[in-house]
């Protein structure tokens, strides 16, 4: 096992070489370098799997060579056992505040320099043993974490598929919502208002709890949420209530998974889309910031996608047209600031709108 390594001898002194040599060339490959220049000029070629370094030595002494060993990401690992006629004990503390693994006095005896040798080429090749291991697990858990990831993710667009096979919105809403959501967020993060909250990890959860804003309408009867019609104030109430409805299926889902689930942010958005900046909407009548920042970027992303879609009721509205729209009820249905941030990512929303558009268009 041991042959096929390769160890450097950096010495200025001839009879050291020869020593060392003469005792470990049966067992390793040698690289020997008569001092630290020259050893540093080697490295930039064959890298070995240990090092055993004089100390005191002209031009560049055994110190010096560590430091720079030290500096190159291919080379700090490298173990290295220091040899020197110092004894005292703050040049051993000094090697080995440098990275040194081992210190041997001269003269010395040559089976301990074997020994410790072979003892820390057995170190060096556990240390990569583990760090493999190590790398290998560590791609296993991404591996892990993204089939979770697409798990969870599909188990999302099902439930949310469920719901819309019950209206007459279709699976591109859920898309087109959810992307426009993140465009939204990630333009209030921009500012400074809003920087702090709207974190990364914050949009991240945002996205994946966007599909099931409207999950609570598998609750409502087939003969309101499908009628062509306008609803009438009765059935309108009970429209109004699938936010609640909502708001409890969700519940279910965190009572198993805890408060800190995604579900948390989903349950919030069903509850609050609907309500609106001037306290009109449903169904507790929240206003301006009494309704959290996720039901007010859902509200318009929702609003703005119903409008441009086609539905049994009504046409599909241009671009132009729910822009219109969405600009009337700044203030009224929606908060400014988020109107402000759709109106600077338009372009997104028209891409995301071609890009995403109803089989039925």
């Amino acid at each position: 096992m041991d042959r096929q390594k390769t160890i450097m001898i950096v010495d200025d002194t001839e009879i050291n070489i020869d020593i060392l040599v003469d005792a470990l060339q049966e067992e390793y490959d040698l690289i020997v370098a008569i001092n630290g220049v020259e050893a540093i000029e080697i490295l930039q070629e064959e890298i070995p799997n240990l090092i055993l370094l004089d100390i005191m030595m002209p031009e560049m002494n055994g110190y010096e060579v560590l430091n720079v060993l030290n500096k190159k990401l291919n080379l700090v690992n490298i173990p290295v056992i220091l040899l020197s006629a110092i004894t005292d004990s703050d040049s051993k503390t000094k090697g080995f505040a440098l990275g040194a693994v081992d210190y041997i006095t001269k003269p010395f005896e040559i089976v301990e320099v074997k020994a410790r040798v072979r003892t820390q080429l057995r170190l060096e090749e556990a240390r990569l043993v583990l760090e493999n291991q190590k790398f290998v697990l560590e791609e296993m858990v991404k591996e892990r974490t993204k089939l979770l990831e697409r798990t969870n993710s599909a188990a999302i667009y099902c439930l949310a598929a469920l719901s819309e096979t019950r209206d007459t919105d279709t699976g591109e809403h859920i898309k087109r919502t959810q992307k426009y959501i993140r465009e939204l967020a990630l333009e209030l993060q921009n500012t400074d208002k809003y920087k702090e909250i709207l974190t990364k990890e914050y949009i991240d959860l945002l996205y994946k709890s966007a599909p099931l804003h409207d999950i609570g309408k598998v609750g409502v009867k087939d003969s309101i949420l499908l009628k062509p019609g306008k609803l009438t104030k009765e059935e309108f109430e009970e429209m109004k209530n699938h936010t609640i409805y909502g708001e409890q299926s969700l519940m279910v889902g965190i009572t198993e998974l805890g408060e800190d689930s995604f579900l948390t942010l989903a349950k919030e958005i069903a509850l609050t889309h609907h309500e609106k900046w001037d306290g009109t909407g449903y169904p507790k009548g929240l206003c301006k910031e009494e309704i959290p920042i996720s039901g007010r970027l859902m509200a318009l992303s929702d609003v703005y996608d119903a409008l441009i879609s086609k539905r049994v009721y009504k046409e599909a509205f241009t671009h132009d047209e729910a822009k219109k729209i969405i600009l009337g009820g700044r203030e009224t249905h929606f908060d400014p600031d988020i109107v402000d941030a759709f109106i600077r990512r338009e372009d997104t929303f028209i891409q995301i709108m071609e890009e995403f558009k109803d089989n039925s268009k």
